[in-house]
């Protein structure tokens, strides 16, 4: 099960238990509208409940990823999983966006947050 959020230029993901195809179609369909309306978002996706996601994910994953390589900024992801860090950081070579694994909510939050700043800055 996932929750998602969608703000101006970020798209929140919080996982719940098994990540399903299913899943993750819905999160792609967020993303997807999120692209074609705002351009490149950050993504923040919570992955400290997650408990299992079927093969089928990865897989999509990959193509998702490859299909996106210049759509996204910043990559913040949740987790206290070194297996779950791992398959993250192996999915960065399919995207060109800044990536980074956090254990604590705030300081990704906070990571996030700086981008944000310097976009407005800069216009």
């Amino acid at each position: 099960m996932i929750v998602i959020e969608h703000q101006p230029k970020r798209v929140e993901v919080t996982v719940y238990a098994e990540f399903t195809l299913a899943d993750y179609k819905e999160f792609e369909s967020v993303v997807n509208d999120a692209i074609r309306f705002e351009g490149p978002v950050d993504l923040l996706f919570d992955l400290r409940e997650m408990a299992d996601f079927t093969l089928d994910v990865a897989w999509e994953d990959i193509v998702f990823a490859r299909a996106h390589a210049n759509d996204f900024s910043r990559i913040a992801v949740l987790t206290d999983s070194q297996w779950v860090a791992w398959s993250a950081w192996l999915s960065q070579i399919f995207v060109r966006a800044e990536m980074r694994i956090f254990a604590e909510e705030t300081e990704a939050r906070a990571w996030l947050a700086e981008d944000a700043g310097a976009e407005g800055e800069a216009v």
